[in-house]
């Protein structure tokens, strides 16, 4: 006797697991949306707005320079006015502004001062300005400057690539904690985030340092911001795990990706992005840790104290979201022992099983973020 067709083995079960799939191509799917409109939005079209410059000079002619590019520039320029040279290097050596022009006088060749170590692509576009300036005054530009990037960084940009690193680093491990290491306590999760983000931020160190020559000076403090950074990361992705679960990982994606790589700075500061993005730079970790970074290894430290601040404060909100899991934990548990006093050993055994089970598969669901 035959089985009829709606019962051959495995056809519902087939159904089942492909709805199961399409359910969870649906977090790639995010992430392929969020990465694109987050990295296309702050990245495809840089152009500058309100950047900073000096004209050196105090008579006339500089005056009368400096309120032309202005004007010219429409908003893409902010240019002011300094009485000499030395005035517009300390300028750029406090981060004040980005370029500094000295007209040339009689046979003297006009010079634009740059600063390559806060932004190369910043630097990048005011000589293209004052290259046009000078070019239609029939001049060469001799372009100067002043704080260049460390050897090992000749782009000015090898702080950026190892925020990504720390960055993923730390986000990934969130995965393995929340997931594989759902079932241990809140307080053994803390200690395994600091822990890792030791180790994440160990070898950020290695490869600032003796393996690709990030900086030439300052390994030191660049490793403790970041290990702050790396766990202020770790502990608000372990944290939001208890709410979040297969979702942790797009919500990781999203705070230290997707925002904080396109608002950090490390490729277009604000001033050649969008408000949107500018307005992140100002409170965001990726920000704090790059802002921080080339402030401690090029500046002298200045500004330094408020970008540590930044990446302090994102590590007492990571033990703020902690604290509320580990509340909410136990009101579960709480919750759990009063709707069922009473459980067999067999009953019991079965759940755990259960547990288990959908624990390995939510590690698996939040290792495709990886």
């Amino acid at each position: 006797m035959s089985a009829p067709a709606h019962a051959v083995p495995g056809r519902t079960g087939g159904g089942a697991a492909l709805r199961h799939v399409l359910g969870h191509l649906l977090t790639p799917l995010l992430m392929c949306v969020g990465m694109g409109i987050a990295y296309l939005g702050a990245f495809h079209a840089p152009a500058p707005h309100d950047l900073r410059v000096d004209v050196v000079g105090s008579g006339p002619s500089a005056q009368v320079l400096a309120q032309t590019l202005q004007d010219k520039g429409a908003g893409a320029l902010n240019v002011r006015t300094v009485p000499d040279r030395e005035a517009a290097v300390g300028r750029l050596t406090d981060q004040a502004v980005y370029g500094a022009y000295v007209p040339g006088k009689g046979k003297e060749t006009p010079e634009l001062l740059v600063a390559t170590a806060s932004s190369e692509t910043s630097a990048t576009a005011v000589q293209k300005v004052f290259t046009e300036v000078a070019a239609k005054r029939g001049e060469p530009l001799k372009v100067t400057d002043v704080t260049p990037a460390a050897s090992g960084d000749p782009t000015g940009q090898g702080l950026f690539f190892l925020l990504v690193a720390l960055s993923i680093g730390s986000y990934a491990s969130v995965a393995v904690i929340g997931g594989a290491g759902g079932v241990l306590p809140l307080q053994i999760r803390a200690l395994l985030a600091a822990g890792t983000s030791l180790a994440v931020s160990g070898i950020g160190a290695v490869f600032a340092g003796p393996m690709f020559h990030l900086v030439d000076r300052g390994l030191g403090g660049l490793w403790a911001m970041s290990w702050v950074y790396s766990a202020g990361v770790l502990l608000i992705g372990v944290g939001l795990h208890t709410f979040l679960k297969r979702w942790t990982t797009l919500g990781v994606m999203v705070l230290f990706v997707m925002l904080n790589f396109t608002s950090s700075g490390g490729i277009f500061r604000p001033e050649l992005q969008s408000g949107f993005f500018g307005a992140l730079h100002a409170f965001w970790n990726g920000a704090g840790f790059i802002e921080g970074a080339r402030s401690h290894v090029y500046f002298d430290g200045n500004g330094l104290g408020r970008h540590v601040l930044v990446l302090v404060l994102w590590l007492v909100a990571g033990l703020a979201v902690m604290g509320a899991a580990g509340l909410a934990e136990a009101r579960r548990r709480r919750a759990a022992v009063a709707g069922a006093p009473e459980v067999t050993a067999g009953a019991a055994a079965g759940a755990a099983s259960e547990s288990g089970s959908a624990a390995v598969e939510e590690e698996m669901e939040e290792a495709v973020g990886v």
